[in-house]
């Protein structure tokens, strides 16, 4: 009998093959990883697993037990080379085929790269668990370090060696922070809090050259002047993996593209997580591509029901989180989307941004805070973004309206 083969191990492909089971699927289940590991949970891998007082081990999202209890046949450190869709089959590297009913691609991201830093060994972006081993190890061993990159991954990566004593160096490109994905006073906020913890924050540079010796990293800005470091930590952004989509034939663009279902161009392979691009009913049908933990987790279930012959339309709002020393950072919706902003500022010292469209839709909400202090904020933000509400620019701002009150 065909099975169900899921390619890409992580947590998207994992959940992917649970709900699988769980909907009724007593065929078999393959899920294909490329590392080594059991599938685990990558937002720790630029937070605490950096911190750890000893070599952390994958947070692992289902153990071997699980999966075996699922019933789940997991291939680990094993590449997917080719998708026959005429034959149905997957082939893998060492040449053995696997008939499929339907295929999900998790493929994930990688890293972007700097072409500049081609074969450095003291240059690190982060994307595994085996990188964050790498990088740890040598974090603790510098006293200077670079991070190129001022969005999420960046910002995390500059608070966790800041954290651990370094001297850090942060340069980003653009002329602020975090980019369209908070609004800029959000983002001036988390700016100010890294000031603050020591590490000095360099916004609108250049690179013209970065070179390496077998002690350290030089950085050449376009002004002329040298950050120079012990290690070198790239925190740019990521790239949809779509290379064996494109091999077999898929249609991509800035991912694999999908229907509202997560259907492929072939409606026996599907897609989910960072490698989809998706059209977006709470933003007239428009495609976007997310590099969420939450999107991937909420797409494995979608897709999976959709597999086995559901007809679900992916329409979960967008939700980002990030942790950086004390703060908290979160994010509802696209801030991007909206026409005027409206600020709540409560006595705790959260600070909330909310994003109205031009017809007084909320599109966006996003929120800095200590703790755990803006969740219910953003969750009750999440859903009036999901209903559509059209918000009152005067209420949104007074912190003594009950937020509740736009969800009536």
């Amino acid at each position: 009998m065909p099975a169900m083969v899921i390619v890409g191990a992580g947590e998207c492909g994992a959940r992917a093959a649970a709900e699988l089971r769980a909907g009724g699927w007593d065929g078999r289940i393959e899920l294909i990883g490329a590392e080594r590991h059991l599938p685990y949970e990558r937002p720790p891998l630029s937070k605490a697993a950096l911190l750890a007082d000893h070599d952390p081990v994958p947070l692992s999202a289902y153990d071997a037990a699980a999966l075996r209890d699922l019933d789940i046949i997991h291939h680990t450190g094993v590449e997917v080379t080719d998708l026959d869709r005429e034959q149905r089959e997957v082939v893998l590297a060492g040449g053995e085929r696997i008939e499929y009913e339907r295929v999900l691609l998790a493929t994930g991201a990688t890293p972007r790269m700097l072409p500049m830093t081609a074969g450095f060994h003291r240059a690190h972006t982060l994307r595994t668990h085996d990188d964050a081993l790498r990088l740890r190890t040598q974090l603790r061993s510098a006293t200077r370090v670079t991070v190129i990159g001022g969005g999420f991954i960046g910002l995390e990566l500059a608070a966790a060696a800041r954290s651990l004593g370094c001297e850090v160096t942060l340069l980003e490109v653009a002329d602020r922070l975090l980019g369209r994905a908070v609004p800029a006073e959000v983002a001036a906020l988390v700016h100010a809090r890294h000031v603050e913890a020591g590490v000095s924050v360099r916004c609108g540079v250049s690179l013209t050259e970065i070179t390496e010796t077998s002690s350290g990293t030089t950085v050449t800005l376009g002004d002329s002047t040298t950050v120079d470091g012990d290690i070198l930590v790239i925190g740019i952004g990521a790239v949809p993996e779509t290379t064996l989509a494109e091999k077999t034939g898929l249609h991509v663009d800035n991912g694999i593209t999908v229907d509202h279902r997560l259907a492929t161009s072939d409606p026996r392979i599907f897609a989910a997580g960072d490698c989809s691009s998706f059209p977006h009913p709470l933003y007239e049908g428009r495609r976007i591509r997310l590099e969420a933990w939450r999107n991937a987790q909420d797409q494995a279930v979608v897709a999976a029901h959709n597999m086995i012959g559901g007809d679900r339309t992916y329409d979960a709002v967008p939700w980002f989180w990030s942790d950086q020393y004390d703060v908290s950072l979160q994010v509802a919706g696209l801030p991007a989307e909206a026409a005027t902003e409206v600020v709540r500022s409560r006595p705790d010292g959260v600070h909330i941004r909310y994003g109205i469209d031009g017809t007084g839709r909320l599109v966006s909400a996003a929120a800095v805070g200590t703790g755990n202090s803006v969740a219910k904020d953003i969750r009750l933000a999440e859903m009036a973004i999901a209903k559509r509400v059209v918000a009152d620019p005067a209420a949104l701002a007074d912190p003594t309206v009950n937020f509740k009150h736009f969800l009536r």
